[in-house]
Formats: structure tokens, sequence, C-alpha cells
């Protein structure tokens, strides 16, 4: 496989010159990995330009939630469902020479991944290295000298491992930084709350009716039956053959985030717009289960709930210290995505029942979730004794909006965001007691 992977910079180009649904085909045709949603990989290079902020102020604390880098599958039942099929066909003779090759590649892949499920990759550790590294050099005024490092893991080992390299990478820029690491079941309430209530109303008859409608939709013949089989019509009668495409695709995009990326072909057997098909179908799932999908009441962000409000209880607090800091989260996609539209950073706040607007208004899950992914919410003044504290939202590393108003774009006031989303919240518990 090809690397693809190119800088956000380059990502932006491309949305300022065509239409969206083509935007989306286009970044999918320059970076395949981009169509696997919570898979697609972090970029490499990171352009950041930055707007100085206004006269006087300076960045004296972080706040931050970054989910772990790359990894293995969870489990194996991703892998299991295509060598299944596939091994079905085998039995009865209808493997092609291309259905062999493929066959010989899903057994490597499924041999070197085993005993790994949900493991950081090596890919994984140095997205968070790198990451690290451009925060300590962006911001030296809060990461100079012996600034005080607080950093949290869930209990996860691939969450725990990307805060070790993240920290690894401070401490050899800086080793004045005290830096205080914990991974505690203490802290899953708010660093990984997943709620259950919530997330069983997620997929309402309603919301499944439009699902199946936008699937119906966007349906796209597949070539790999064609490909694999000596009589594809016969072999539908016993494989669902979307099933079988999605699997297929799905498996070779894993493995960008592995070692493997350069010695598997999987996804160079498919069509750009069939990885396009593959995440129009992913993106909707993920704004249905965690988005502001109105199909299901809109609710499914508050689920970060707890988090939101712990990281403005925290930033209070620590905004009363004299001395520079930060505090670094890591946790999961499934913490983070509902976190963004809960905070509805650029316009992730979304609410619609119609699923087609996704595409049209870039609700587009990809670029708010790679493997690495992170959000951080940078405060800026001019002293201590500064009341006008200011902030700044990064997404990715890159500058992001709110749905505040303000006088001094991209900066906040933290009065202003405090008190929004305290109101926000506030609403919604007395509104589900």
């Amino acid at each position: 496989m090809r690397n693809y992977r190119i800088p956000v910079i380059v990502i932006l180009c491309l949305l300022s010159t065509v239409t969206q649904a083509q935007a989306v085909l286009d970044i999918i045709r320059h970076d395949p990995s981009f169509a696997s949603t919570n898979y697609s990989i972090y970029p490499d290079s990171v352009e950041h330009p930055m707007t100085p902020p206004p006269a006087g102020k300076r960045p004296f604390y972080l706040s931050h939630y970054g989910r772990h880098g790359s990894r293995f599958i969870n489990n194996r039942s991703g892998y299991d469902i295509p060598h299944k099929m596939l091994l079905k066909a085998d039995t009865l003779g209808q493997l092609t020479e291309a259905g062999h090759r493929v066959l010989d590649e899903v057994r490597w892949i499924i041999s070197e991944t085993e005993t790994r499920w949900g493991d950081l990759t090596g890919y994984g550790q140095y997205q968070h290295r790198k990451i690290a590294r451009r925060m300590v050099e962006r911001f030296p005024e809060i990461f100079g000298g012996d600034a005080h490092i607080d950093a949290r893991s869930t209990i996860v080992n691939r969450c725990i491992i990307s805060m070790g390299s993240a920290m690894q990478v401070m401490l050899r820029i800086n080793p004045r930084l005290q830096v205080r690491m914990e991974a505690s079941k203490r802290d899953m309430w708010y660093m990984n709350h997943q709620d259950r209530q919530l997330r069983n109303k997620g997929f309402t008859p309603e919301a499944k009716a439009a699902e199946q409608a936008y699937l119906a939709r966007h349906v796209r013949k597949t070539r790999l039956m064609d490909m694999l089989f000596h009589s594809p019509d016969s072999m539908r009668q016993v494989i669902d053959e979307q099933l079988l495409n999605y699997y297929i695709i799905k498996m070779g995009l894993f493995q960008q985030n592995t070692h493997l990326y350069k010695n598997t072909y999987l996804t160079d057997i498919f069509e750009t717009e069939d990885l396009y098909a593959l995440w129009q179908k992913d993106n909707i799932w993920w704004y249905i289960q965690h988005g502001g999908c109105t199909l299901n009441g809109g609710r499914q962000p508050y689920s970060q709930r707890y988090l939101l409000r712990k990281i403005i209880e925290e930033a209070d607090s620590c905004i009363r210290l004299e001395r520079p800091g930060a505090q670094l989260r890591f946790g999961h996609e499934t913490v983070l995505m509902p976190l963004t539209c809960l905070i509805g950073i650029n316009g992730a706040d979304l609410q619609t029942a119609d699923l087609e607007e996704l595409e049209e208004k870039g609700w587009w899950s990809s670029s708010i979730f790679p493997m690495g992914s992170n959000l951080q919410l940078v405060f800026y003044r001019t002293d201590t004794t500064d009341k006008d504290v200011l902030l700044k939202v990064l997404l990715n590393e890159q500058e992001a909006t709110l749905p505040i108003t303000t006088d001094c774009a991209p900066y906040y006031h933290w009065s202003d965001f405090r008190d929004y989303y305290l109101a926000k919240l506030d609403r919604y518990e007395e509104n589900n007691k």
C-alpha cells in the first residue's frame, strides 16, 4: 500500500476549491485513511499558522483531552467476518487467483496481529511524541522552567502508553518539568464515562429508518465479487456482498495504523468511490450515535457532561495559580467525539434529522477524531492580576471556532465560555432529573 498521508493544510486548500461532497472524495483520493473515520491517521506534518493574541496576553495554562494513538483493532471479529466468508468460498472452489491472494493476505494479517488486539502500535507512540513536541515548542511559556504538568490517563493500556510517550518527550526537552502521571479507576467517571442510558437511545426506530434510507440511496455496486469469485452470482446467494466489501476495505485501512501497511495491498484493489461509500456509511453512524441527531432527541453529546464540567472546574482552580502549567488527559474517541459536539467546536453541534446535511455542512467525523486526535484549550493573560482571561481552542492543533460571541476571534473570554457551558449543562441536568 502506498503512503498517501497529506498535511492538514493541503486538505484545507482542497476544501476551499470544491463542493463539500467532492471535497471528501478528493481528500480520500489523496489520503485513503480518511475513509476509515475513527481509524483515520493523524497527519505526520501539521501546519499550524497561529493568530497572535491580543497585545500583552501570554499563554499560561493548557487544558487537554487527547485520544490514544494508532492501535490494533480491539478484537478479531472485524477480521473473522471476511475470513470466514473467504474460507466458505474456498471450500466451494470459488476463489479466483485474486481471491486466493486476498485470503492469504487476510490470514497473514490475522497471524501478525493475534494477541495484540487493542494494543498501541509503534506508530501510535510516534504520533504522541510528535504532538507533545509541537505542544512544548508552540507554548514555551507554559512548558518552561519548573512548570507543573498533571497527566492523567484512563486505565486502558494504549492510553497509558500514549501518555508515557508524550511525557517522555516533554521531559527530554525540559528536564525541569514537574510531571505527575496517574491512571486510576477513580478518574474513570469523567475520563471515560459511557452513558449507557443515552447510548441505548441512540438508534431509535426513526434513526434506524433514516440510516437505512440513506444507505439505500448511497449503495454502490462493488467489483469485489467479480474479482474474487468464479461465479459471483451464485456466491451472492451465500455471502453478503456489502458486508464482505465493507470488511475487506476496513481490514486494509486498519493496517495503516501498523507496520503492516507497507506490505498489504487490500485497499489498492478498491476505487476511491468505494472508500468514499464506506466513509459515508460510517460517518452517519457516528453522527447518530454521538452527535446532535434530532432523530433520537439530539442529546447524545451530553454523555460527556461530567468531563466538560470537570474541565471548567479544574481550569477555574488552575487560573488562580501563579505558576504556569498544563492538565493533559489521555482517553478515547468515544469521549472526544461527543465532547467536541457538546462544545460545538467548528459547528460539530449540528442538529438535524436530514443525514444528507452532514456532508454538505462539514460534519466529518474523520476531521474530529483520527488516531491521536486532541482538543487543547489554551489560556492567556497579561499577568496574575489580569482578570480578563482569554482562551483559544485548538482541535487537532488547528485554531477552532465556538458558538459564542467574541470580540477577539479566535480568542474567547473565559468568563463567557464558563457561563455559556455551565448554563448549558445546568439546563440539561434540570430537564433530565
